[in-house]
């Protein structure tokens, strides 16, 4: 009886105040998600520890924040005048969503203030009284945002969110009186709109709900217990359920398809490898409408050149999309915090999704480079498709190489972040793997037989065909079909490879022949020298054929030989002294030197 003259108070007051609206003023529809924010509040202030001291503490700090931002308190120093928020603060031009939050916060400080005496009564019994009065008090203004969220001012998921908060408060209220019936009621009442709730909103934001539903498991059974007087539990909680049928949740219906409306049009999702994922940037949900478009105008498009301009255009615009994602995680700690969770969270797996669009477009990119570079390709096995295209030649070698980036690229599709767990995912992408590896080691043989590397050549032939044939088995992927092609691919490896066999098992019979080298069978002999040996010479179609020798060849000679006088070191030669002049002689030379009286002896 009390709880209802509470609501017909509250109602005959809003009625008052609904007079005096201004009717021509222009509402604006707000969205506030309740349980998430008292969930997000009730952790950081307190209660995942179980203090309800802190978080009453934090909710009158909030309050009062709030209504000084806001420029609506309550009196002044020395006079107080109590000023709850009506419709007036919520509709026309100056509405402002945070108005919605003083009852809230306000029902969030009673529960929290009866929570903790709850925890004292266990030793002080005469606090109970106290816990009731808090109680009412938070129903009280749980009944206040009821009325304000009931406005056209506020969507339907508020709506429901607000009816499912009320309902537990009273639930709880109503447990503590032990009133089991009206308890249970109100509890099984919140119970059933935050399911309906959950399932009208994307996977990410359900696990919040429906671990809001398993909390009142334990009170709707102990209610139901004491209702059969400890007998027949089940049987009084399927009597529980009836009360929807009888109109207690009659708009609920509509509610949630309103919910579900508004949801696709505020916040797109979208479907990928079974989860839907919340695409909530603006710049994000713009790309992901583009790229629906591109696989249209890639076929209206019939030069190659301009499908890869198209394709380069969109890996742009996904690189931005990415980037403005990576960015939205840096800005909300919470994000920041799933990312780095065990569980894939929403936000990693649409980072996944975009890295995936990102890859998957860079290896259709490839591939249309691949087909460009395939019609000016000359195939040492077909020499009548050299030069079918205009352009530059294209040789094995360059082949080689496009699908060696590809095979990189397909390795990072496999290491995206979140998709390590996805065992079909994984299972797609080692098959396509498989498919180019066959193609880059067919490539790889074309390569060596042009080197006229048989042997070689002949093994690698065998490997792509095992590559290609275990790819056809395996498990395909939906935006690559490639079987076609593999199955072309067998076709013609079958005949290269006997060829290859041929040209190496001539290759022995002729290894002893003096024209032909080991290495590359190429002869240095001139034609005219070898006119009874056949030989496929490319040489004599060039501008300097090998035909006749008009130069004749330098011959080895004998050259001078060079000696060395070893024996000079041990001949021994005679003496001359007795030829040479001695001292005491003296010649004409003396004479002359005395005559002219210089000379001689002084």
């Amino acid at each position: 009886m009390g709880e209802e003259k509470i609501s017909s108070e509250n109602v005959e007051k809003t009625d008052e105040e609904q007079i005096v609206l201004p009717q021509t003023e222009a509402t604006k529809v707000f969205t506030v998600e309740i349980l998430h924010m008292i969930k997000e509040a009730q952790q950081q202030h307190g209660l995942r520890h179980g203090d309800y001291q802190r978080y009453r503490g934090y909710c009158t700090r909030r309050i009062r924040r709030l209504r000084k931002a806001l420029a609506f308190p309550q009196g002044d120093k020395r006079h107080f005048k109590r000023r709850d928020v009506t419709l007036a603060q919520v509709t026309g031009k100056r509405a402002d969503e945070r108005f919605i939050h003083i009852p809230l916060i306000s029902a969030e400080r009673s529960w929290s203030y009866a929570m903790q005496l709850k925890q004292e009564s266990n030793t002080e019994p005469r606090k109970r009284f106290h816990l009731i009065n808090k109680l009412r008090k938070a129903c009280i203004y749980a009944l206040q945002l009821q009325e304000l969220c009931n406005s056209d001012a506020f969507d339907a998921r508020t709506k429901l969110e607000c009816e499912a908060y009320v309902a537990w408060m009273h639930g709880t209220l109503h447990f503590e009186l032990q009133l089991w019936k009206t308890a249970g009621e109100q509890l099984k009442r919140a119970q059933v709109v935050y399911e309906n709730l959950a399932k009208a909103l994307p996977d990410d934001e359900q696990e919040l709900y429906r671990a809001k539903v398993n909390e009142f498991t334990p009170n709707l059974r102990y209610c139901a217990y004491n209702i059969s007087g400890g007998r027949a539990a089940g049987a009084n909680m399927d009597d529980l359920l009836e009360f929807r049928a009888q109109g207690l949740l009659e708009n609920l219906d509509d509610l949630v398809n309103q919910t579900k409306t508004e949801s696709s049009e505020g916040l797109q999702t979208i479907d990928w490898r079974g989860r839907k994922v919340t695409v909530r940037p603006e710049k994000v949900r713009l790309f992901l409408l583009s790229a629906q478009e591109l696989d249209k105008s890639l076929e209206k498009t019939s030069k190659i050149v301009g499908k890869i301009e198209l394709i380069e255009r969109t890996l742009m615009d996904c690189k931005d999309a990415i980037q403005a994602v990576k960015e939205e995680i840096k800005q909300d700690p919470k994000l920041r915090s799933l990312t780095t969770g065990q569980t894939v969270s929403g936000v990693q797996y649409l980072l996944a999704y975009l890295s995936y669009i990102r890859h998957s477009r860079t290896l259709q990119r490839n591939l249309c480079l691949v087909d460009q570079a395939k019609s000016n390709f000359d195939d040492p096995n077909q020499k009548s498709q050299i030069g079918a295209g205009e352009g530059k030649r294209v040789r094995p070698q360059d082949l080689t190489r496009l699908y060696e980036i590809i095979l990189q690229n397909v390795t990072e599709m496999q290491q995206i972040t979140g998709m390590e767990e996805d065992q079909n995912y994984q299972l797609e992408v080692e098959n396509l793997a498989l498919t180019f590896k066959a193609f880059r080691c067919y490539y790889i043989a074309l390569t060596l037989v042009d080197m006229k590397k048989w042997k070689e050549a002949v093994a690698l032939y065998e490997r792509s065909s095992k590559y290609a044939s275990e790819a056809l088995k395996g498990k395909t992927n939906g935006d690559f079909q490639l079987d076609n092609d593999l199955k072309k691919l067998i076709s013609t490896i079958d005949s290269c490879k006997f060829s290859a066999h041929a040209y190496s098992v001539l290759e022995e019979d002729n290894k002893d022949d003096p024209i032909f080298t080991s290495k590359s069978q190429k002869s240095t002999k001139s034609l005219f020298e070898r006119l009874s040996q056949y030989k496929e010479d490319q040489s004599l179609h060039t501008k300097n054929p090998n035909v006749f020798k008009m130069v004749p060849e330098m011959e080895a000679i004998p050259c001078k030989p060079l000696f060395f006088d070893l024996a000079l070191n041990y001949v021994e030669f005679p003496s001359l002294e007795d030829k040479l002049q001695s001292p005491g002689k003296k010649g004409i030379s003396g004479f002359v030197k005395g005559f002219l009286g210089w000379g001689g002896n002084k």
